[in-house]
């Protein structure tokens, strides 16, 4: 992930579009990320069936992905999103579902409780996930607001994740490596790239060297991903957000280490959307090899893309394209049958049971005494504020690709004087849908001009521009956003008073698709005071479906 000081040269590559360049690509381990490469070939797709990308159209960025047996995970960015850094797991890397989180909580500062600050684009960035068979157990390793970094570990993915240690040295945008004999490694760095040898309990620094400085025809390099294969280490490094590099060195973590392209400018598979860059390498379990990257596609995110890689002879990575780009379809993998299909993406929730299932991320820590499950989910006022910016406890799901809509049941019986209760479309420039009520009277709205500067400061705290009186206390709420890439897209809105019947409500809401708040565009469910605590709201059913 591209850290502020490169917004300028991101931006010029994310303008980039077009064209293409292959380089080289290489293999990658399972479990341990210590493979033996099979030798060059054709990739051996084997199965009849056929995937498209992007293989996830919601937005997970900056992926690391690892295989341990027959399971695929991956992880990626969430920034101010809690629980951060979803692990996500597949069987076949097509079908993903979310499992967990490898950070329960964002405990990092106040401001992650929207308390005396904000961590609007801070928190979780490019981070890895790796597996150690010696212990069984997986580790989550990331910095934070470049100033430390925290490692997690868990025995299963689903957790409980716990945190491991703090390392005063923040590795940045970090790769973490299991080596054959053990020993952690961190491949980490923005242009000048080095390593650190942990301890064997993985809680301190034992080491640390740099390795490689870019060169100033490449510009910037980060984004490590660290890999043996065959006895030879390698870096995975993109060049955001129109290319990707890889390093290899035969003399061991310290190098020194050679560079190669593996791709620039190459067109990607979703119309209007960026080059794939920025992800990691996998190894099937008959040792065929692909490349998960993801695709800038504003304003839904970044979206996870899969191409099949063989190898040179001398040992490096070459993506596998059509008709000269990154293919919208491929032969699916050759993996055994998967035991079970994964949980869909889309779908009801009721919110049974007694925690939040895996999808749900709140806007930075929510107040716990102020949330519950079972029988819905009751969101109770935790702040009083007229920005919903500030609002704790609002509650998110990525929208899913191309197009999609949520559909909320409220009751909003509890609901207090001032209190302002919704579905939203949230990001630095955001709209809702939902209930105010005032004097006693309730009234369903449509507001938008919730606005952010590029500081993340509220510049615009709404302005309702369409309502209609309700009575009783429940209605239906109606999000539809169109996330295609390439240009601002239209969200729209409306509502249900007898659960069939919809009524649009307000103009077409159009969803910016700039980059530099590095999240996509989420559906958003809040519940916050104007006046005083108190209030509550219910929310009995929420669907994701596409057309």
């Amino acid at each position: 992930m591209s850290c502020a000081r490169q917004y300028l040269s991101r931006r010029r590559m994310l303008a980039a579009g077009t064209g293409l360049v292959t380089g080289a690509f290489l293999p990658l381990a399972g479990a341990s990320r210590t493979a033996t490469a099979a030798p060059a070939r054709e990739s051996p797709l084997g199965a009849a069936a056929a995937y498209t990308n992007p293989v996830i159209w919601q937005d997970f960025a900056d992926i690391d992905v690892i295989r341990v047996g027959a399971t695929y995970y991956a992880s990626a960015s969430t920034m101010h999103y809690s629980p951060g850094a979803p692990v996500l797991r597949s069987y076949d890397l097509v079908n993903w579902e979310i499992a967990g989180h490898s950070v329960p909580s964002l405990d990092f500062g106040a401001k992650y409780d929207l308390n005396g600050g904000r961590g609007y684009v801070r928190g979780i960035w490019a981070s890895s996930l790796a597996y150690r068979p010696s212990n069984r157990t997986f580790y989550w390793l990331g910095q934070i607001d470049f100033a430390r970094t925290y490692v997690y570990t868990a025995t299963t993915v689903e957790g409980p994740w716990s945190r491991l240690t703090t390392i005063s040295t923040p590795y940045y945008d970090a790769g973490l490596l299991v080596d054959s004999d053990d020993t952690l490694y961190v491949a980490y760095g923005n242009t000048t790239i080095s390593v650190a040898q942990l301890s064997r309990d993985g809680r301190t620094q034992v080491r640390t060297q740099q390795v490689f400085t870019t060169p100033p025809s490449v510009g910037t390099l980060e984004g490590a991903r660290f890999y043996k294969i065959n006895g030879q280490y390698y870096i995975f490094l993109t060049r955001p957000a129109n290319g990707q590099y890889i390093l290899k060195s035969s003399s061991g973590p310290f190098g020194p280490y050679t560079m190669r392209q593996v791709l620039l400018d190459l067109r990607g598979p979703i119309p209007g959307g960026g080059v794939p860059h920025q992800g990691g390498l996998v190894q099937t379990q008959n040792g065929a090899w692909y490349y998960l990257a993801f695709v800038d596609a504003y304003p839904g995110g970044r979206m996870p893309a899969l191409a099949p890689v063989t190898w040179t002879s001398d040992g490096w990575p070459v993506v596998q394209l059509v008709n000269g780009a990154w293919g919208t379809s491929y032969p699916s993998p050759a993996v055994p049958t998967p035991p079970r299909q994964v949980t869909p993406m889309t779908g009801v929730d009721t919110f049974d049971g007694t925690t939040l299932k895996p999808k749900w991320e709140w806007n930075h820590n929510p107040d716990n005494t102020k949330w519950s499950v079972g029988n819905g989910l009751t969101l109770r006022t935790a702040t009083v504020t007229n920005d919903l910016y500030w609002a704790r406890n609002t509650l998110t799901h990525r929208i899913q690709g191309p197009t999609s809509t949520a559909t909320v049941d409220f009751d909003f019986s509890a609901m207090r004087d001032g209190d302002r209760a919704g579905l939203a479309l949230l990001r630095d420039s955001s709209a809702w849908i939902g209930v105010k009520r005032d004097g006693g009277a309730t009234r369903v709205v449509m507001v938008n001009g919730l606005t952010m500067d590029s500081n993340w400061n509220t510049t615009g705290t709404g302005t309702e521009v369409a309502s209609a009186p309700v009575s009783g206390g429940r209605i239906r709420l109606r999000a539809s956003a169109d996330i295609r890439p390439g240009a601002p897209r239209p969200g729209t809105f409306s509502y249900s008073t007898d659960g069939i019947n919809f009524l649009r409500l307000g103009p077409a809401f159009s969803m910016g698709n700039d980059w530099r708040f590095f999240m996509g565009y989420r559906f958003a469910l809040f519940n916050h005071a104007t006046q005083a605590l108190g209030g509550a709201v219910r929310v009995t059913r929420f669907e994701l479906s596409t057309p």
